[in-house]
């Protein structure tokens, strides 16, 4: 185990997370609130990054220690981000465990918040809040592309099917070129989502988004993060915003590496089979619910379909923003909104939860298998598009599932056992959706926890569990499980 690599290569990290609190530093002084919280991090993290880096002058990893680099360098940043909120000494962030609350669901792009008076953060905080969701993102992104799919975690090793990425055996310039190609991709559609909001602005069809706005709300919606400056979402804002949003979080759910072939006029995502059943399940579990909003509340059928679609996506997606406090619809309603939890984008992208590649690959094993049970001597198969997956993949799959609901299904039983701040019971349910919502990196579950609530309502050992779970469902469950293996450890 090469730990001085692995701690020189996280000293890089750190450090230039330090340099990107330059950024709310200067938001700050225009706005003429302190600069205390960002200078002291920024500090801190240099000279410990620094530090770090000396370690090792020509740091190498191989797939061994690049588990343990993911693992550290979320917990790390985490750390770090929790700065300037404790620092800014105002509002419910400036608490030791909330601050690491916010940042470990912002850099994981998660949108849970225990902030409840949007009004006692300075704007720099808030910009900073933001800002952590889209840093994550980026990592994200990388890791999904570049990192994942070689430690063949959990099934993600199917996305070098379609990621153009080099193997991972050092931690060479190719890895870092293509990190630079994806980190061009998702800069590229940040600031073309920036740029749509603010000529609505300018048209008149969205008073409220300002540049400022239209900026930190992509930073949220590129990285399928959910957070939001106004307590009320984009339920703030237009129609118009609202549909622009979706488009953006659509694309923020679908595969990257689509993206870089369409750069170079390869269409490929029109005949990949996950971005086509990506696209089906969003559009099936809409059109179920438009009806079911007509019925409620009185909508017409387009308002009723928008209001749908805005809220299927931005569970699917993960990203959490919301247009309406869908803890009020019907019981029927919310239930198809929990299944979309467990769903996820496509692999590749800055989605969290299962993934549509998974349940693809998943239902494709499971009718094999009725398939055996009359032709048991034939010999069938998986495909996607025209690629077989191999058996280990297949596997992989399988266990990263039974992983996932397990995870799920023992927490939400501690949740529900820990009751809540108020004394009382916590419903079933709330805690299931809770824990669904933290694990798959969601934001906004059902019910207590609905999009216009936050986590403040359970006790600190249940945020401290549900830290831990943005953190697992982050890095695909079995990346951090396996660090607890005793063969892990052994040459």
């Amino acid at each position: 185990m090469r730990i001085r690599s692995v701690l020189a290569l996280l000293g890089e990290i750190v450090a230039l997370l330090g340099l990107t609190l330059f950024a709310p530093a200067v938001v700050a002084l225009y706005e003429g609130t302190p600069l205390r919280p960002f200078l002291i991090p920024l500090i801190i993290s240099l000279i410990v990054g620094i530090f770090l880096r000396s370690l090792d002058k020509d740091p190498q990893i191989d797939i061994k220690e690049a588990f343990l680099l993911v693992s550290l360098a979320w917990l790390t940043v985490a750390g770090v981000g929790a700065l300037p909120y404790i620092l800014s000494g105002r509002s419910s962030l400036a608490n030791p465990v909330n601050a690491l609350f916010e940042s470990m669901s912002g850099f994981t792009t998660t949108g849970a918040t225990v902030l409840n008076d949007f009004s006692a953060p300075s704007r720099a905080i808030l910009f900073w809040r933001q800002l952590t969701q889209w840093l994550g993102g980026v990592g994200i992104v990388v890791l999904a592309i570049a990192i994942l799919p070689r430690l063949s975690v959990g099934g993600a090793e199917l996305m070098s099917l379609e990621a153009p990425g080099p193997q991972l055996q050092r931690l060479t310039p190719h890895i870092r070129q293509t990190a630079r190609i994806f980190w061009g991709i998702y800069t590229g559609l940040t600031l073309l989502e920036t740029a749509v909001l603010t000529l609505l602005h300018y048209l008149g069809l969205a008073p409220r988004m300002t540049i400022y706005m239209a900026l930190v709300h992509s930073f949220t919606t590129m990285s399928t993060g959910g957070f939001s400056p106004l307590a009320l979402s984009i339920e703030a804002f237009s129609p118009a915003v609202q549909w622009v949003v979706i488009i953006f979080m659509i694309l923020a759910g679908a595969n990257f590496a689509l993206f870089w072939y369409l750069l170079r006029g390869d269409f490929r995502m029109v005949r990949n089979e996950e971005f086509r059943w990506y696209l089906i399940l969003l559009m099936l579990l809409s059109i179920f619910l438009t009806p079911m909003l007509m019925e409620q509340f009185g909508f017409s059928v387009g308002t009723a379909f928008r209001q749908a679609l805005f809220q299927v996506t931005s569970i699917v997606t993960t990203t959490g923003y919301a247009t309406m406090n869908f803890a009020l619809w019907s019981l029927p309603a919310q239930f198809v909104l929990f299944l979309g939890m467990f769903v996820g984008g496509s692999s590749g992208s800055t989605a969290g939860s299962i993934k549509v590649i998974r349940w693809i690959v998943g239902v494709k094993a499971v009718w094999r298998e009725l398939f055996y049970s009359f032709r048991p001597d034939a010999i069938k198969v998986i495909k996607l598009g025209k690629n077989v997956i191999d058996e280990r993949s297949v596997r992989g799959v399988l266990a990263f599932m039974v992983l996932y609901f397990l995870i799920f299904l023992v927490s939400s039983l501690v949740v529900v056992l820990n009751g809540t701040t108020i004394g009382r019971p916590m419903p079933l349910a709330d805690a299931m959706s809770a824990v669904a919502a933290t694990l798959g990196n969601i934001g906004p579950g059902i019910g207590t926890v609905g999009p216009m609530a936050n986590y403040l309502i359970f006790p600190t050992s249940t945020r401290i569990l549900m830290i831990i779970l943005m953190w697992l469902g982050r890095l695909e469950v079995i990346t951090v499980l396996v660090l607890f293996t005793r063969h892990y450890w052994k040459d």
